[in-house]
């Protein structure tokens, strides 16, 4: 597949194709989900500091889902920004069903 996308619309399938593997699929959903939790508290609290906190968690369990069960290359170093975007569309599609946690 083209490493060069129109839109993010064309992107989108490529970024599932990437994230076949269930494992790594709900490694990425608990990731986002310690994101979510450490921006409130980050918010809650007052306490910036937890947003880097956010970005490790994040990533971190990303990344693992990618170097040990996917055994490919995080998307985030070539489309950071559609990257970004397709891990919390892929959140949503895992929250209403569209896919298979």
């Amino acid at each position: 597949m083209s490493d060069r996308f129109a839109n993010f619309r064309e992107f989108y399938p490529f970024y599932l194709s990437e994230h076949s593997n269930r494992t790594s699929r709900r490694l990425h959903f608990v990731g986002s989900c310690g994101v979510l939790a450490l921006l409130a508290l980050a918010i809650a609290q007052g306490r910036p500091w937890l947003l880097l906190a956010a970005l490790v968690c994040g990533y971190g369990f990303a990344w693992v889902g990618h170097f040990f069960f996917e055994k490919n290359r995080p998307a985030t170093f070539k489309h950071p920004l559609y990257s970004f975007a397709g891990d919390w569309v892929m959140f949503k599609d895992i929250l209403t069903g569209k896919i298979r946690f």
